[in-house]
């Protein structure tokens, strides 16, 4: 069977795209008021214009209290003209456009949020150096309606797909974790209990939106922690998503923003950076501690894909590949390999028409030399310094 040709148009679901590249989910930094900005639009209308096949909003919070801090976005009605602004100007040029929604769980900063974040089981928060607070039963209700609410509130302001996030130990993530979640009622203790939450949100979503728009979700391969969620359990997982029949596709990730930040992206880890950025007591922590949390991982060319392999043999539903997506090669490896689409995120930062160059000349090549120097800019402009200074 001939691979597809990733610059060719493609189906995700109900919706056409141009190609088969995906801009990943990138906090973008640009949403002070926790609303939709110009240079918000004016950044997904770049990476619309250089070439990608569908761009990807995030984050996209569902709650106030599930945003990593009050800056973000969260779905609500007073969101949604800002946000039809902005599918509009990606639909002008020529692309689609998803929003990454979620809850940040544990992730979440409650001291900024000004609100307390949740986890499945309490616990202390190195990122906010608060308490966070176990969830009740009500508040897993709300959280899955709340997925449900921000997926209609996405597809009324013309967005072609949602990414519900399942990974990073943000909440639903958490759940999964046998290490973060250790509840005793219906939502814990076994792999089947511990996946209830993110199903049902799943379900929840496809419920409310039905085919309107795709749906995808974002799931952790395995956490990278010790006593985590892991690879064996997350094939699991993904099997029961399939049969459910709620995803259009997944999308296949790693890593703790929690406790392993850097087992996602690889390459150098810039403490120093991170540290300066943080308020004084986190910063001066971080520089004695850094390279403890901020753990060193090489970076390949699609260093996920061994993993990936596994999920593509044990599913048949489509499959996004991400993690050093960079060349034509890497492309057509991953469409030999069976994946449906690719995910771009940092080479993306460095030239948001790599796309376009790359379709152009097969002998181009990404910029972007994975210093991970854009990771600490989330913090006020989410960028590539480098880009900044050429």
């Amino acid at each position: 069977m001939t691979a597809p040709d990733v610059f060719g148009a493609a189906r995700l679901g109900p919706v056409a795209m141009p190609n088969r590249i995906i801009k990943a989910a990138t906090f973008e930094g640009r949403t002070p008021e926790a609303l939709v900005t110009d240079e918000l639009v004016e950044f997904h209308r770049r990476h619309a214009a250089g070439g990608v096949g569908m761009t990807t909003v995030a984050y996209c919070a569902v709650a106030p209290e599930g945003r990593t801090d009050r800056h973000q976005i969260w779905m609500r009605p007073e969101a949604v003209p800002g946000l039809r602004r902005l599918t509009e100007a990606v639909h002008a040029e020529g692309a689609a456009v998803s929003a990454q929604i979620g809850h940040a769980g544990p992730v979440a900063n409650g001291a900024s949020n000004r609100a307390p974040a949740i986890a499945p089981s309490g616990l202390f928060s190195p990122l906010s150096m608060q308490r966070v607070l176990a969830a009740t039963a009500d508040d897993i209700t709300r959280v899955v309606r709340a997925h449900a609410e921000a997926a209609r509130l996405a597809a009324d302001s013309g967005f072609d797909a949602v990414e519900i996030h399942f990974g990073h130990n943000y909440l639903a993530s958490s759940f999964l974790s046998p290490l973060l979640n250790r509840r005793r009622d219906g939502y814990g203790g076994s792999l089947q209990n511990r996946a209830r939450f993110p199903r049902e949100i799943a379900r929840a979503v496809r419920d409310e939106v039905g085919d309107r728009i795709a749906i995808t979700a974002k799931l952790n391969t395995d956490d990278g922690v010790p006593g985590g969620f892991w690879l064996d359990e997350s094939l699991t997982v993904a099997s029961w998503l399939e049969s459910d029949g709620s995803l259009d596709a997944l999308t296949l990730t790693a890593g703790s923003s929690l406790l392993n930040p850097m087992y996602l992206f690889t390459g150098d880890v810039p403490v120093r950076e991170f540290a300066g950025v943080q308020p004084k007591p986190v910063g001066a922590v971080l520089r004695v501690v850094g390279r403890g949390f901020l753990r060193s991982y090489p970076y390949r060319d699609a260093y996920l894909l061994d993993r990936a392999r596994q999920f593509r043999e044990r599913v048949r539903m489509p499959l996004v590949l991400l993690g050093g997506i960079t060349s034509t090669e890497t492309m057509e490896l991953a469409m030999a390999e069976g994946f449906s689409f690719v995910a771009m995120a940092r080479a993306l930062l460095r030239e948001p028409d790599l796309p376009r160059r790359l379709r152009s000349s097969r002998s181009a090549r990404s910029l972007c030399i994975h210093c991970n120097k854009c990771m600490p800019t989330i913090y006020r402009r989410t960028e590539c310094v480098l880009a900044r200074t050429t």
